[in-house]
């Protein structure tokens, strides 16, 4: 009797795991940003977005990586897009990866954050972890705008309590003075070339990573 009963136990046991398992969705990882991730310029496929699903493709392969990056887009025209976009997809985690048009196009600072702050939030509404992908300004933007752009994503990771990455071009636009800078950037050195995106993605994963656990 004590023999069946343990028997008995271990096969519901084993069976809870099992359902559970079965239950489980599908980590489905959505991409919201700009050119940096639209492969502007680039072959499909060699962008940092299609490397991190080729790199989950070996370790995770169930899960999915949907790319909605637009080029040019900005942080206003991420925020009209995302309810569609969690409705459609339904992520698990959510990357945002906007705000450097902002800046380019000298858009105020408070709309930057009040639209990457309702991002956020709207994100983990739905039931999503959320990582926001910072972005710098070249000096001659001044050094204040270039501290206040810079110290967004991690005020609004840190209000929201959501993962950040402080700068997606770390170790890419950060040593101009290299001498293997060129090659770094395209021919209006603005957008990365191919050689510069698996670079980005090794910034992203350590940070992505736990949210895919």
């Amino acid at each position: 009797m004590r023999r069946w009963l343990l028997t008995a136990l271990a096969a519901t046991a084993s069976g809870w795991t099992l359902a559970a398992t079965a239950a489980a969705p599908a980590p489905v990882v959505l991409v919201v940003g700009d050119s940096l991730s639209a492969e502007y310029g680039l072959a499909r496929g060699q962008g940092w977005v299609a490397l991190l699903q080729q790199r989950l493709a070996k370790s995770m392969p169930q899960a999915r990586v949907v790319n909605a990056s637009v080029s040019g887009d900005t942080t206003a025209g991420g925020r009209a897009r995302l309810t569609s976009l969690l409705q459609q997809h339904k992520p698990t985690v959510v990357v945002i990866e906007l705000g450097g048009n902002d800046a380019l196009r000298g858009l105020p600072l408070q709309g930057t954050r009040d639209n990457l702050q309702a991002m956020t939030r709207a994100s983990q509404a739905a039931g999503a972890k959320v990582l926001l992908l910072g972005m710098q300004v070249p000096p001659n933007y001044g050094g204040a705008y270039g501290r206040d752009f810079a110290a967004v994503f991690p005020d609004v990771a840190k209000q929201s309590k959501a993962a950040v990455l402080p700068f997606l071009l770390a170790g890419i636009a950060d040593a101009p003075d290299a001498p293997d800078a060129p090659s770094w950037f395209q021919a209006d050195r603005i957008h990365p070339t191919a050689k510069a995106h698996p670079r980005m993605l090794e910034n992203v994963w350590p940070h992505l990573q736990p949210l895919l656990r």
